[in-house]
């Protein structure tokens, strides 16, 4: 180790030896670039610090002054994994400022291709992790899993990673659901609730596994409420919040809020897991009462709006987009997603670990550096 990163405290008779461990800005363990700065004593991590930024491409700018639409589509690249979140909740501000109201057929679909992006989200982020414990024939299950998920999105939306569904008033046509389409997703979840509740339980029966995620990387409830963390990163730590208990697209449907006590690895990982299930629950419900009528209202029209917010659960927490309008354009685009909190959570979660265990403590919140490259900072003087 170089000198350079070793700092001595103390006198001469009675030393510590803290060591700086720089890991990124590349790291085998995470898909994006971020750096984080590992204080070590004695291979115990005593702080930490996560550095973002090297995604940023500046999409809020670029929105300004677009056509609204055009800058609803924007958002869905903000993301490859939860593309279409963004895109519904950009898509749920005009809405919500032109007060336009969506078929009901329309909401249904909507919330089938939430809940499979929710699903194709959760099994990458539990592939990855057991790729971080080491286990590689778990990881590559959990991909060949996710497979069912991914052809049944392209299935409705026409694309595997992007699928552009929503749109403002209702869908795209092409996301239509006949006979079919609805037997094909039947037979999807079939299929998935059975190899997710395989995986599961051999999961938690493994003690080598279940040794190694036990008691690490703990976030305390008192710290994840203060760190404003959101989504299964909060779920993990007991506290039982889930916005779309708030979101009336989800009043039809009846499921579990699910919550763990742990706060650490296992309970991440786990609540991720039964929220996959959970997922499975909420599309047989729509697809088999799936109303009949229109999949899109075209009666409206375009008009000056102020600054109008919208809230969404995204696969890893609280999504915010807000933006107003003038002569059918965006005007003061904002994008806040819910990795920006969790992953300053991590901050906290991996001290008290061993090095060799801080990259997963830090993954344990699924962090998506280019969703949380879009934060803004604002400094009061």
């Amino acid at each position: 180790m170089d000198e350079d990163n070793k700092i001595t405290i103390g006198n001469s008779k009675n030393q510590i030896i803290e060591t700086e461990v720089p890991m990124g800005t590349v790291h085998s363990a995470a898909i994006e670039p971020y750096r984080i700065r590992l204080f070590v004593e004695d291979e115990i991590v005593k702080d930490a610090e996560i550095t973002i930024g090297v995604n940023h491409r500046g999409v809020e700018r670029i929105m300004e002054g677009l056509p609204v639409e055009k800058a609803n589509s924007l958002t869905e690249k903000i993301c490859g994994i939860c593309s279409n979140i963004h895109l519904w909740n950009s898509v749920l501000v005009a809405e919500k400022a032109l007060e336009i109201e969506v078929p009901e057929r329309a909401q249904y679909i909507r919330i089938i291709v939430a809940e499979l992006e929710r699903l194709q989200s959760h099994l990458l982020y539990l592939a990855h992790g057991n790729e971080v414990l080491g286990h590689e024939t778990f990881s590559m299950r959990l991909f060949y899993i996710r497979e069912t998920v991914s052809d049944l999105l392209c299935m409705i939306g026409g694309n595997r990673v992007q699928y552009g569904v929503p749109v403002i008033g209702g869908l795209r046509p092409r996301a239509e659901l006949d006979q079919m389409r609805i037997q094909k997703l039947n037979e999807g979840m079939d299929l998935l609730e059975e190899k997710i509740s395989n995986f599961a339980q051999r999961f938690v029966s493994d003690p080598m596994i279940m040794s190694r995620i036990t008691g690490v990387g703990t976030l305390r409830k008192e710290d994840a409420l203060k760190l404003a963390t959101s989504g299964p990163t909060l779920r993990a730590t007991g506290v039982e919040v889930d916005l779309r208990r708030d979101m009336k697209e989800y009043d039809p449907f009846e499921f579990e809020v699910i919550t763990q006590d742990g706060g650490d690895v296992k309970s991440n990982l786990l609540v991720r897991v039964l929220e996959s299930l959970e997922s499975v629950k909420i599309i047989r419900q729509a697809a088999n009462h799936l109303p009949e009528g229109n999949i899109t209202n075209r009666s409206w029209d375009m008009q000056d709006a102020p600054i109008t917010k919208s809230y969404v659960e995204a696969p890893r927490g609280k999504l915010y987009h807000s933006y107003a309008l003038e002569d059918g354009r965006v005007r003061h685009s904002i994008v806040r997603t819910p990795s920006i909190a969790n992953i300053g959570a991590m901050q906290y979660a991996c001290i008290g670990c061993h090095i060799t265990d801080a990259q997963l403590a830090v993954v344990q919140c699924d962090p998506c550096f280019t969703c949380t490259d879009r934060a803004i900072q604002i400094i009061r003087l």
